[in-house]
């Protein structure tokens, strides 16, 4: 099961990011939404899904919690296929 605020690697492409989203499909593709940390310019990047089977924990980042009791929401759409 994916952590959401726990930092992953996939496998394949060693992108690196911060699971932010979580999807269960009825065929058991399940994925989760990356979210990469900022370059060294600080510029955003964007955020990729990723089957879950070839994500691998990263354990040098805390997980991150946040508070979201007052705004809650999503921050980006959900995937389409």
């Amino acid at each position: 099961m994916i952590d959401l605020g726990r930092t992953y690697k996939d496998k394949i492409t060693g992108f690196e990011g911060v699971a932010t989203g979580f999807v269960r499909y009825i065929s058991g593709c399940n994925q989760a939404l990356l979210s990469p940390r900022v370059g060294g310019d600080g510029a955003l990047r964007e955020a990729q899904w990723f089957d879950q089977q070839r994500l691998d924990p990263v354990s040098q980042y805390p997980v991150v919690a946040l508070d979201n009791g007052a705004s809650p929401g999503c921050d980006r759409a959900g995937p389409k296929r």
